[in-house]
């Protein structure tokens, strides 16, 4: 008796089996997918049907990763990323809400615009630092039911880093940086 694989003539690798398993499971549409992941629909195709090898690269594995939650060591293609990973506090404690929330990682990546979504993944592969933009970082923040002020302080140390990375002496400036901040706080009613 002829196995599926026997009759379509194509044979899947075990990542390609896990990541149609998956998409079957979680009843994600392969274009969604491919958004969430930053490539194009046909190269998801190739993935599933192993037109192509599946990917070696560390960034795409990473992101596939992070939409299935799952270790990207689960892929054999897999070598570990020579791309410094970030670990930004205001992440992990935006990781830990969603955890307290029982969100998955699919359900909150849909909750953002599909432009967005690609982002939101790359955020918690550790690849972007927490967001400078406060209305972006706020929206993030009230999908996972997190006050304006449980976020602060993430956003003004993440801003500090920025202003010293830019060549600011936050201690010879610290009346302005101050200044900065509290008028900050006022206008955003935190």
């Amino acid at each position: 008796m002829a196995n599926k694989e026997q009759e379509t003539g194509v044979i899947t690798s075990k990542s390609s089996e896990q990541l149609v398993n998956f998409l079957e499971e979680s009843g994600l549409h392969k274009k969604d997918f491919a958004e969430m992941i930053g490539v194009t629909l046909s190269y998801v195709y190739s993935l599933i049907d192993n037109t192509l090898p599946f990917s070696t690269r560390a960034t795409t594995l990473e992101r596939i990763a992070v939409v299935m939650e799952e270790p990207p060591e689960i892929f054999p293609e897999y070598k570990v990323s020579e791309e410094p990973r970030l670990v930004d506090p205001g992440i992990q404690f935006l990781k830990e809400k969603q955890k307290e929330k029982n969100l998955s990682n699919l359900d909150l990546i849909k909750k953002f615009p599909r432009k967005k979504r690609v982002e939101i993944v790359d955020l918690w592969r550790g690849a972007l630092p927490l967001p400078l933009d406060w209305n972006y970082l706020y929206s993030i923040a009230e999908t996972l039911d997190v006050s304006a002020d449980e976020i602060y302080p993430f956003w003004e140390s993440r801003m500090q880093q920025y202003l010293m990375t830019g060549g600011i002496d936050l201690i010879s400036n610290y009346y302005l940086i101050n200044a900065m901040f509290e008028g900050a706080k006022k206008y955003l009613k935190v």
